[in-house]
């Protein structure tokens, strides 16, 4: 008990710190959102993203300098993407997702834009060849806790994603069931119109001699 107490604290104390955004938006059709995010020289940055839900889950993204200068990616309806970068001096960096080559559909985009290298923990970089049991297992474990965060992370989007287009389809096939009630009841009513008709008993006229 004593073990596992004292590794996380030793977790929880000196854990690394990775500079992180990760945000899920909505983007209206006929319409573009940018961010900015400054990065210092020589850090490795990545950009990911994923088109949630909205038509045929796709949109353009461009990431270039504030300046719109140097432009680093440009994709057209794409639907999920990862790049990576390395900028040679600080500045700041705008990352661009527009919709506006779509008329009627919204989207729904998540992306993690991530900056840095994640360092070793606090006390076992030093002698990181060297390591002891309970360094080791602490290590272990909070490898496992970050790709448990991403596999998280990814299967929240599939989820969210099956279920919008479940809740699509159930859409669809309410209206297609509405619509064939109604046509059955068309056919119905006009049956039973052409039926009373063939019965209808039609009285000669007479005329008075």
């Amino acid at each position: 008990m004593g073990t596992w107490w004292l590794c996380l604290v030793i977790l929880v104390a000196f854990a690394a710190v990775l500079d992180a955004t990760e945000l899920t938006f909505e983007l209206p059709d006929n319409a573009q959102q940018c961010f900015y995010e400054e990065v210092e020289k020589g850090q490795k940055c990545t950009l990911e993203f994923q088109v949630v839900t909205g038509g045929k889950y796709d949109v353009d993204v461009t990431l270039s300098d504030a300046d719109d200068k140097n432009v680093l990616y440009k994709e057209r309806r794409k639907q999920y993407d990862t790049f990576t970068f390395t900028p040679k001096e600080k500045q700041v960096y705008k990352f661009c997702f527009s919709n506006e080559f779509s008329t009627f559909a919204h989207k729904v985009v998540y992306f993690d834009f991530m900056v840095g290298d994640e360092d070793l923990l606090r006390g076992v970089g030093a002698h990181a060849t060297a390591l002891t049991q309970l360094e080791t297992t602490c290590v272990s474990i909070h490898e496992n806790i970050k790709e448990v965060i991403d596999y998280q992370t990814h299967h929240r989007l599939r989820e969210f994603t099956g279920r919008v287009r479940a809740e699509h389809l159930s859409q669809r096939v309410q209206w297609w069931s509405a619509g064939v009630f109604i046509v059955i009841l068309i056919v119905g009513i006009g049956q039973v119109i052409v039926l009373r008709s063939f019965f209808t008993e039609k009285r000669p006229t007479t005329g008075k001699i």
